[in-house]
């Protein structure tokens, strides 16, 4: 069966970077498209990043584009998101998710497999 696992998550300063990862299996990761998504405290789930099963190619969200860097390694069934330049308003709990249809989206009901959720808080 399909399972995701993230990790990475942690205490980070502002101006900090952190790298998440997420542990794929179950199924062929070139064949999903892979989100990445958060939610902070009293605020509705964000999308901010994802890696399309057509091509490999990569959309972010406004607020994080220029600072987040997402990737996958297909051979390790692995996907990551490189975050730079943290801001205190990155703090959420950072989801990865995947989904064989779609292939280009930044909204979580478009994904129907979903990880356990890491926590990132960006503080001095």
């Amino acid at each position: 069966q399909v399972q995701l696992v993230e990790s990475g998550g942690g205490l980070v300063q502002p101006g900090g970077s952190l790298r998440l990862s997420c542990a794929a299996s179950g199924f062929p990761l070139d064949y999903y498209t892979m989100g990445w998504f958060r939610q902070a405290p009293g605020k509705e789930r964000e999308g901010v990043s994802c890696i399309s099963n057509r091509d490999g190619s990569t959309y972010y969200a406004d607020s994080v584009k220029g600072r987040f860097t997402i990737s996958r390694d297909v051979a390790k069934m692995m996907v990551y998101l490189q975050m730079t330049s943290l801001k205190p308003e990155d703090t959420a709990v950072y989801y990865c998710a995947a989904d064989p249809a779609t292939e280009v989206s930044l909204l979580g009901n478009e994904y129907d497999y979903w990880g356990q959720g890491t926590q990132v808080t960006v503080s001095s």
